[in-house]
């Protein structure tokens, strides 16, 4: 007789928000069956009351947990480096300030930008229509080698900006790099050839020129896409995308998704 597989839950983004997911773990349907996982959609810090918490929290849970970077992770890792500086609402001043800083940071930098597992797709924004699983896993690798390398702070120097703004196989250098990030942290919405818009942060829509990049036409994406990043758009299940940034740092919902029946489980949360 062999063993059970494990379930599998997705959780949307943390924030930084420590008690919803304290209050997640103790969830019977996480706690009772056995080796249960964890994958975290991105963006475990920032805005949220408890940062370092949360953080904590998930590098304890060791091989039970994936967790992708979101834009809100790099953002730290950008000031780590001196590449970034902290803005007006930013919570990451007790990870800066932490004893272990470094090593914090360190085991940060050294997590994926896209999971794959159980038929599914794991990033924290988006993916341009010209990418299926492959490409999609493949260029993140390329990211994660550059955070992961040993010159991360010059490679995190050149991360931000706009341009370019849509995915051309021919790019190089720190434009492909920022292309990549841009696309898997930043993305909402898109042109019908996938060219991101970076203004557009409100709930979806289509206006003849721009749509969610999930509705691009032409996608070339079989596996389903589950990601967070888009709280105004809020909890979207369909067979082939699914949403899980349910705003619980703006005292919404905290939301995991089991992947074998797509069953659900909603912390309550509060500012």
């Amino acid at each position: 007789m062999t063993a059970a597989t494990p379930d599998t839950w997705v959780v949307g983004d943390l924030q930084g928000c420590c008690q919803p997911l304290e209050a997640l773990l103790t969830h019977p349907d996480i706690t009772l069956p056995p080796n249960t996982r964890l994958w975290f959609a991105g963006d475990l810090v920032n805005r949220g009351p408890d940062s370092l918490g949360t953080l904590r929290k998930v590098i304890a849970m060791g091989d039970r947990a994936v967790c992708i970077l979101g834009n809100h992770d790099l953002h730290l890792l950008a000031i780590a480096a001196g590449a970034g500086r902290l803005k007006k609402g930013d919570t990451l001043s007790d990870i800066l300030n932490a004893p272990d800083a470094d090593e914090l940071i360190d085991w940060l930098r050294h997590q994926p930008l896209a999971h794959y597992g159980e038929g599914y797709l794991m990033v924290h924004a988006g993916v341009p229509p010209q990418w299926d699983t492959q490409k999609t896993l493949a260029l993140a690798a390329e990211a994660e080698a550059a955070l992961r390398s040993a010159n991360w702070k010059q490679k995190l120097a050149t991360m931000y900006g706009n341009q370019p703004d849509m995915w051309h196989d021919n790019l190089r250098g720190d434009d492909r790099l920022r292309a990549i990030i841009n696309a898997l942290t930043r993305m909402r919405m898109c042109d019908a050839q996938g060219r991101m818009d970076f203004d557009e942060k409100g709930a979806p829509f289509h206006d003849g020129h721009l749509m969610p990049w999930y509705d691009a036409p032409e996608r070339k994406m079989a596996d389903p896409v589950v990601f967070g990043h888009w709280s105004t758009l809020g909890l979207l299940m369909r067979p082939d995308v699914i949403c899980l940034d349910t705003g619980c740092v703006w005292g919404r919902q905290l939301t995991a998704m089991r992947l074998r029946d797509r069953a659900l489980i909603q912390v309550p949360c509060t500012r």
